[in-house]
This record gives structure tokens, sequence and C-alpha cells, in this order.
């Protein structure tokens, strides 16, 4: 460890950092569920559910976004490996005041795909609030009720492969 010096005189601790070695591990099947909403005025909702939006449809754009962004999870949080993606799903649930998703990443490897479920979700919600911000607005430019929340994961498998044929 080296020390460094910060503006108060006070000793701060900076500590090598390092991606865990994975080498040892066999690759098995593993599986994530993330989910998270995000809350809206019911008028935006009824907007989004009759194709209203300026932007185009919201759901639809979204699931691509958290697509990129679950192929992109390496680049956003840098310790995690780049392992191989096999599939890639959403359950999406209107409700009248909040949109509520989950997305269930697959992969074969030698380590899990929590990060990238939690990296799908909160694109996609992100994408959401993006696409639907002008709807959204008090006079004052605020969200006064627009909210994202409860992103969390709410599975994680590991499979044998001889269990996957």
């Amino acid at each position: 460890m080296s020390e460094k010096k910060t503006k108060n005189n006070s000793k701060k601790i900076v500590k090598n950092i390092s991606m865990v070695d994975i080498s040892a591990k066999p690759p098995i099947k593993r599986v994530a569920v993330a989910e998270g909403e995000i809350h809206l005025q019911p008028t935006t909702i009824e907007a989004i559910q009759s194709g209203r939006i300026k932007k185009g449809d919201p759901l639809a754009v979204s699931q691509v976004a958290a697509i990129n962004a679950v192929k992109n999870t390496p680049t956003l949080i840098p310790l995690c490996h780049q392992i191989p993606i096999t599939k890639i799903s959403f359950e999406i649930n209107v409700e009248s005041e909040k949109i509520k998703v989950s997305v269930k990443v697959e992969t074969i490897a030698q380590t899990g795909v929590e990060m990238e479920a939690l990296i799908g979700v909160s694109v996609f919600l992100n994408n959401i609030w993006d696409m639907t911000k002008y709807l959204e607005k008090d006079p004052n430019g605020q969200y006064p009720t627009t909210k994202i929340s409860n992103i969390r994961v709410i599975s994680k498998q590991k499979i044998p492969i001889s269990n996957t044929k």
C-alpha cells in the first residue's frame, strides 16, 4: 500500500486494485434476474400506452438500450469480467403510476451476471425517464413525482452444464 497526503494533511490510504482471478473456476451456466421501477404521472403512463411519446416507443427503445448496456457492463464497471452473454430477456409491467421491469441475463462462464442484470435494469429505467421527461417536468422544470427505485437482484443461479441440455 502507498500513502498520500490530502489537502488537510490527513493520511489517505490508497489500496491497489485488481480484477479477481477466475481462471481456476469451471464455466457453468449462470442466470441472474434484477428488477426495478420508475414512478411516473398517470398521464405519462397513458401517453406511453397510447403511443403518444415524441421520441417513439419507450418500452421498445428501453429494451434495446438495456441490451446494449448489459453487453457493455465491463466498460461501465471496470472490474467486471468480459463474459459471453447468451440470453437477455425482459418482463415489463405497466401499472397506473409506475413501470416495473425485470431483466434476466444468462451466460455460460466462470463468473456470474448479477452486475449485468443490474446495469440492464438501470439503463432501461433511465431510458424511460429520458424519453418521457418532457411530460414529467413541473412548471419549474423539476421532477417532483418521478423517481427510479427498488433496483435489486432478485435471484441468481448456478446450473451445472450437464443440467442445461
